[in-house]
């Protein structure tokens, strides 16, 4: 699956359609107002057919009255996870180890969370070592 990456403004729409979908248009333009971005209604639709024009979203037919729906194409982690393999690739040159290493260097990470990626780590470790 390989989808042109979302802009911020076409991931903060998924994130609401994530959410909750399907959507009309002005449902999708009052929950991003609700999120601090406030767009005219004529700058959402546009938006919207962008995004379906990219493959991003599916334009459902309206269920009563005349407002289509719209509904993401891809999960939350199919989108997360291209997104984050491109970060990788571009900017750390394939090395995961990098990103680990960076992110703990960028990151405030508390006791809690140490704990939940020392988890997932040592699940892996498993994994691989089973597998």
């Amino acid at each position: 699956m390989t989808v042109e990456k979302p802009t911020e403004l076409e991931l903060l729409i998924l994130k609401v359609l994530w959410e909750q979908s399907p959507l009309t248009a002005r449902q999708i333009r009052e929950l991003l107002t609700k999120r601090g971005r406030k767009l005219a209604h004529t700058s959402v639709i546009t938006m919207l057919q962008r995004m379906v024009d990219k493959g991003l979203l599916d334009q459902l037919d309206p269920e009563v009255g005349k407002a289509f729906r719209f509904a993401p194409l891809f999960s939350e982690a199919d989108i997360s996870g291209q997104m984050l393999g491109d970060l990788v690739d571009r900017v750390f040159d394939g090395s995961a180890e990098a990103v680990m290493l960076s992110l703990f260097d960028v990151s405030d990470l508390d006791d809690d969370s140490l704990k939940r990626l020392r988890r997932a780590f040592n699940q892996k470790m498993r994994e691989k070592n089973n597998g």
